[in-house]
């Protein structure tokens, strides 16, 4: 037992003189790391728009491949917005030979009695002449429009409060792309006019979703400089749809075809496209998800060529990336809603004039295409046309987007619209002034197709990630209004529409004037991030002005 316990003795002695060398070394160790310098893992937080610029590249194969599939979805809306021109259109009609009541001269149905005349293409090519929407049920056409759009202004504020909170960005996208598939459906199975109001509405409340949440998944990963031609190259996809949609009605002339053949394309985008779209890296960041941010840029990097990220390098939001390196601590999520828009002075400005210009904005560009004169060919030629004269105008003010900025860009094309409708509106409407008032409606809305695509640039870098897609919905709310009343004022006749369509376009280019100019700057992700970033702006104007 002695034996024993002098040998526990011994190695306890033995411990302890280990723990004193070891004491020692450390002593030794801190005393020369002042002169060699501590061993210390540096950590680097980023933006994503600093990360894309310096470690993935702004616009490379993985974001030309992202932004195509997306996009896609734009042609999808017009085929479901669209539609209605084909579906809801007055089929020709004649004199039934031999009636008496009916002849060459007559000008309308209006007062004639029934079997004295048909539908030269029979009773099924389109919902007016399958339900008799003529005369005084004529307004029932008027009615499915404004309730489409009336959808479509609900659909567009939920959907953008949705894709910014717990359903994302994709997700959103893949829910109004089932309600469309399955409404447009069901449309072409309607037994009757107010069945068929109702699964338009629906439709409508769907499809107010798709292109705000296309838009903003589309942009989201694209680099600061490279943003606003591609924000503007989405619309080329819109324009394409509609002359798509001719070509399909064309080959489908019955209205239950035609609704059939145009939401097919929805099921195979759901099926083809959606599962090799990404969710937003900056939804994934500002939901406290940064493993699956950092997963998507890396991809980014990967596939445009780019060396891995450096394994120090961490993406943050904005209230983060200044904090001490030695604090670093995992995002959590974060959240907005259009309540934290109103409560802030700063985005509370810039949300009531987004709202008004995209109304004005809105009136003139449908009251335009409404009240241009008609070609006289074909319908399908029509679209066709029309859809293709927009196209110029993307491409000029994609190509003026980065040089003169947008607040500039958006004036000038508001201006110059309204600029034309006066001139249209005090031609009188008989001979060659005519053919001037239909120019200056041409030339009008040529400049409002520019203004209403930029517009959808300027209000996504308006506001942060947080917000929004809730604050794209509202001013798309706001359009969508403006789409309902443009018939109304079309109503009006002769040179009064054009009054009122210059009136709004210079309105709204003054308004203009009171929004920041967003060219080049970043795309703030949390409400106190946008807040300190434009503290830090006026503080630098004030010094640079004393």
């Amino acid at each position: 037992m002695s034996t024993t316990s002098n040998n526990n003795n011994n190695n306890n002695n033995n411990n302890n003189n280990n723990n004193n060398n070891n004491n020692n070394n450390n002593n030794d160790d801190d005393l020369r790391l002042p002169l060699l310098g501590r061993s210390k893992k540096v950590i680097t937080k980023l933006c994503i728009d600093d990360m894309l610029q310096t470690h993935c590249e702004e616009f490379g194969w993985w974001q030309q491949r992202h932004f195509v599939l997306t996009c896609f979805a734009w042609a999808l809306e017009a085929f479901h917005t669209m539609v209605m021109i084909f579906a809801d259109r007055e089929p020709d009609w004649r004199c039934v030979p031999g009636s008496s009541a009916c002849d060459g001269m007559t000008q309308t149905v209006c007062g004639l009695p029934p079997g004295s005349w048909e539908w030269t293409e029979g009773a099924g090519r389109s919902t007016v002449s399958e339900w008799g929407l003529v005369c005084g049920e004529k307004y029932k056409v008027g009615l499915v429009q404004a309730l489409f759009f009336g959808g479509c202004m609900i659909g567009a504020g939920i959907f953008g409060h949705l894709s910014d909170s717990s359903m994302g960005r994709k997700g959103s996208l893949t829910i109004v792309c089932i309600m469309n598939a399955i409404f447009g459906c069901l449309t072409a199975l309607s037994p009757n006019y107010w069945t068929y109001v109702v699964l338009r509405l629906l439709t409508g409340f769907s499809t107010g979703g798709v292109g705000l949440c296309a838009f903003v998944l589309a942009t989201e990963p694209v680099g600061p400089t490279k943003r606003g031609a591609a924000g503007m190259s989405t619309f080329y996809f819109f324009s394409t749809g509609i002359a798509f949609l001719a070509g399909i009605a064309y080959i489908f002339p019955s209205w239950r075809e035609l609704y059939l053949a145009s939401s097919i394309p929805s099921f195979l985008f759901l099926i083809l496209v959606i599962p090799f779209i990404s969710e937003s890296p900056r939804w994934y960041l500002v939901r406290g998800k940064v493993n699956e941010a950092m997963g998507i840029m890396r991809s980014i990097a990967k596939c445009n060529g780019r060396n891995d990220i450096p394994e120090g390098v961490i993406l943050s939001i904005d209230e983060e990336k200044n904090e001490d390196e030695e604090n670093i601590t995992i995002s959590k999520a974060v959240s907005g809603s259009l309540l934290d828009v109103l409560k802030s002075p700063v985005t509370r400005i810039r949300l009531i004039l987004a709202v008004v210009i995209n109304f004005l904005c809105s009136v003139v560009y449908y009251g335009l295409s409404l009240n241009v004169v008609n070609l006289d060919t074909n319908l399908y030629l029509n679209v066709v046309l029309n859809a293709v004269a927009e196209m110029p105008a993307y491409t000029i003010t994609a190509m003026f987007l980065d040089t003169l900025g947008r607040k500039p860009l958006a004036i000038a094309t508001l201006w110059s619209s309204g600029f034309f409708c006066l001139i249209g509106s005090f031609m009188p409407g008989v001979g060659t002034f005519k053919i001037i008032r239909m120019i200056c409606g041409v030339l009008g809305i040529f400049c409002m197709a520019g203004t209403y695509n930029l517009l959808f640039i300027y209000t996504t870098e308006l506001f942060p990630t947080t917000v929004r897609n809730a604050a794209l919905g509202c001013a798309t709310q706001a359009a969508q209004m403006g789409a309902i009343l443009a018939p109304i004022v079309v109503v009006m006749g002769d040179g009064l529409p054009f009054l009122v369509f210059g009136a709004c376009g210079i309105a709204g280019g003054i308004l203009a004037f009171y929004l920041p100019e967003t060219l080049n700057q970043p795309l703030y992700d949390t409400m106190a991030g946008l807040e300190d970033g434009e503290k830090k702006a006026l503080t630098k104007d004030v010094s640079e002005d004393a």
